[in-house]
């Protein structure tokens, strides 16, 4: 098992960043890749990024590529999504998630065997 805790969201204003958390506890977490995922009212779960359980390897949704970063510091089991120019397309719940299947999170999966609660972003314009 492994147990998924996000943090870092909140109110920022257009063309603002943000930077979200996930602390992973349970097993190896350097084992299992790691990716954000996020849902907006009314709209299907979208990926967002994924990052394999070395941080050796990641993958964007065309729709944040550039503007997002993610990343792992497998010392302290915490992934990262960095959050630049934000639009208020934006606003959404957040989800990290984790899977030991690494092409799930490497292939712009929605599935995966572990989530987070969530944390909500919200973008004014």
């Amino acid at each position: 098992q492994v147990q998924l805790v996000e943090s870092g969201g909140g109110l920022v204003q257009a063309g603002g960043s943000l930077r979200l958390s996930c602390v992973a506890s349970g097993r190896t977490v350097s084992s299992y890749a790691m990716a954000w995922l996020r849902q907006a009212p009314g709209k299907e779960r979208e990926f967002l990024a994924g990052i394999s359980g070395s941080g050796s390897w990641t993958s964007y949704a065309d729709s944040v590529k550039g503007r997002f970063t993610i990343s792992r510091d497998n010392g302290k089991s915490t992934v990262f999504l960095q959050m630049n120019s934000l639009k208020s397309e934006d606003t959404a719940v957040y989800y990290c998630a984790a899977d030991q299947i690494w092409g799930r999170a490497l292939g712009k999966g929605k599935n995966y065997a572990y989530w987070g609660q969530g944390t909500q972003v919200t973008v004014s314009s």
